[in-house]
């Protein structure tokens, strides 16, 4: 069921369980959950977000997931037997992005650097450059590989895939997440 407007105010604060499994390849990384994705338990869940479509229409997965009420138990073990997994910078959610500050980021992304060392992925994808620059104090990065390594994954910064970011079309995410499924290898050279 869709959340009610109680619902979401509800959720301000909470959090959403990390998706991941073993075989673990390609990690998301979202800036922080949305009342929404708080509301129903589904990472990047709200209507109008780009996320979901633009893995299906980079490949990476085989059929269109929709956790707009909620993630079927179906789809996330599909998501997981890609070697796909999704997780947060910060894990409180929140209406707006602009609502978390810069110490808090940075927390993330020490919290987030301590997960990758012990899953082990081989591409990290973190889905929002304004929130990388400000979570990693790298103030001119641009999208795309990050130099270096983040605990000994490949470190990428895709575009954010929220119906906000005027500036990624769906094509364009696809083409940017087909990038990072390549560079995991889940998907091979076109």
């Amino acid at each position: 069921m869709r959340p009610t407007p109680a619902d979401l105010e509800a959720a301000r604060g909470r959090t959403c369980p990390d998706l991941l499994g073993p075989g673990l390849r390609l990690l998301f990384v979202g800036i922080n959950p949305s009342l929404w994705t708080a509301a129903v338990g589904a990472h990047f869940a709200r209507p109008g977000n780009r996320f979901w479509p633009a893995l299906y229409a980079a490949g990476l997965t085989d059929h269109l997931v929709s956790p707009v009420e909620g993630m079927r138990p179906q789809d996330a073990e599909s998501v997981v037997a890609q070697g796909i997994g999704v997780t947060n910078i910060v894990a409180r959610a929140t209406a707006r992005a602009d609502e978390l500050s810069r110490d808090e980021l940075q927390a993330g992304a020490q919290r987030l650097r301590r997960l990758v060392s012990r899953r082990k992925p081989e591409v990290v994808a973190i889905a929002g450059i304004t929130a990388y620059r400000m979570a990693f104090d790298r103030p001119r990065a641009t999208v795309g590989r990050q130099p270096g390594e983040l605990a000994g994954a490949q470190l990428w910064v895709v575009p954010n895939p929220s119906g906000l970011n005027a500036h990624a079309s769906l094509d364009s995410l696809a083409e940017d997440y087909r990038a990072v499924g390549v560079a995991a290898g889940i998907l091979s050279i076109p």
